[in-house]
């Protein structure tokens, strides 16, 4: 009963926290992960969206490649992905493919397919590649792709995430309590297919 499964990667696979050395450094910030209430970072900067936008542009490579992975999830891609397909849906644009995919391979994360759409709106991806159940850390990326698409949608507990969450989005704290979910999911979906 192979299933595929829709998977962000910044603040999902890779750790949450990964923006924050950057931050701190290039505009002289003394912040950790906790002090990130919402997911826009201007309101933490002393620039404007434009200028922040551009120093992001700029230095979106080198993040993404020095990025860590978050706590348990090489553990939970490698034995998901020998029983399911394991789709990767990211804002990131396509520019970065090259570096996504060296990331993974330095990583040693297997996958199906990548997909860097360039925007935050991932119901068109999430449809087109048919997925069953998707990982997310962004909130109203987790709500509209449940909506959307009638899949559970599991939310990875972030400071920048704390809004309520309706039925079929499932907040979790880490990879393993991602994993018993999907396994617990899983055996009710076998259970109705006999």
């Amino acid at each position: 009963m192979k299933k595929r499964f829709g998977i962000d990667i910044d603040g999902t696979v890779t750790s949450p926290e990964a923006m924050v050395p950057y931050l701190n450094e290039a505009f002289n910030l003394n912040i950790t992960l906790n002090d990130i209430k919402q997911y826009d970072l201007t309101p933490l900067v002393t620039i404007s969206e434009e200028q922040f936008a551009q120093w992001f542009y700029e230095n979106e490579p080198i993040i993404y490649k020095e990025s860590p992975l978050a706590k348990g999830a090489k553990e939970v891609l490698t034995k998901w992905k020998q029983e399911h397909e394991l789709y990767f849906i990211s804002a990131r644009g396509s520019h970065l493919q090259q570096v996504t995919e060296e990331w993974f391979l330095e990583n040693a994360l297997d996958f199906d397919h990548i997909e860097l759409i360039g925007n935050h709106d991932k119901i068109e991806a999430a449809k087109k590649y048919k997925v069953d159940i998707f990982l997310e850390d962004k909130h109203d990326n987790a709500v509209m792709i449940h909506e959307a698409c009638g899949i559970p949608v599991i939310l990875f507990d972030t400071p920048y995430n704390q809004d309520p969450l309706p039925n079929g989005v499932i907040r979790v704290r880490n990879w393993k309590e991602a994993n018993a979910w999907a396994e617990d999911w899983l055996q009710q979906k076998r259970s109705m297919e006999k």
